[in-house]
């Protein structure tokens, strides 16, 4: 991966920072994007610097289209025409019957993935040939549950987006593929321990998920060594049944 510039979405904390960090230890740049709080993101790009490499933090509300449509713009000026988009960002996830959604809701959690297909399109326009680009779903897509609905159909509509842009760049070798990972041990869960306990009883290998997980996934993906995994979601997620 060596001079690769790779833009990770949501990664001043959690899975995003994790996959920053792994990726730190490959001989690229790395442009990461937060949402709110500007000071965790130049953290994260403090310790990205520690380790020998280029790196930036850039404002991304992916409701606002004026910002997703400058992402790549303004990380090409700075560090160079863009080769990997990891597309991690979302935002408040709904939990709710859907007999009891309302139309406000609905249209927040759909603004998400409008803001998503448009990052998508910028990808497609402006990622350099023989990119890769990885978007991340959920497992929620797979497993139908209650009070789920609108947080699956939202994520759900994602993947078809990352499918067909797999079939749509294939000719300048860009590779396209989905990360859906399980339940995560990150700081946003939130979460009763008795629920907690029942997910963990339904994972083989007995135990959730961590950010590093995801990232050793992530990394894979996004290397010279995953080019040949093309159009498939990847579940991270220990087995869960």
């Amino acid at each position: 991966m060596k001079d690769k510039v790779v833009i990770i979405t949501g990664a001043s904390q959690g899975i995003g920072k994790a996959i920053a960090l792994e990726l730190a230890k490959q001989p690229v740049k790395i442009a990461i994007t937060y949402a709110g709080n500007q000071q965790k993101a130049e953290d994260v790009v403090s310790q990205i610097t520690q380790l020998g490499r280029e790196s930036m933090a850039v404002k991304l509300d992916l409701k606002n289209l004026d910002t997703v449509k400058s992402l790549f713009s303004t990380v090409e000026e700075s560090l160079g025409k863009v080769d990997v988009l990891i597309s991690n960002a979302y935002g408040r996830s709904i939990f709710k019957p859907l007999a009891m959604i309302e139309e406000t809701e609905y249209d927040e959690a759909f603004a998400y993935t409008k803001g998503t297909f448009f990052l998508l399109q910028e990808a497609a326009q402006k990622i350099r040939d023989h990119g890769s680009i990885l978007v991340f779903s959920s497992g929620a897509t797979q497993m139908p549950t209650p009070a789920g609905g609108t947080y699956a159909g939202s994520k759900a509509a994602i993947e078809r987006f990352a499918y067909s842009l797999g079939k749509e760049l294939g000719n300048r070798k860009i590779n396209v593929n989905v990360i859906s990972p399980g339940v995560t041990q990150t700081e946003s869960l939130v979460a009763p321990q008795e629920m907690v306990d029942q997910l963990v009883s339904q994972t083989p290998l007995g135990r959730l998920g961590t950010p590093q997980d995801i990232a050793n996934a992530v990394v894979l993906l996004a290397s010279d060594q995953g080019k040949w995994i093309n159009m498939q979601n990847i579940g991270v997620n220990g087995g869960i049944l």
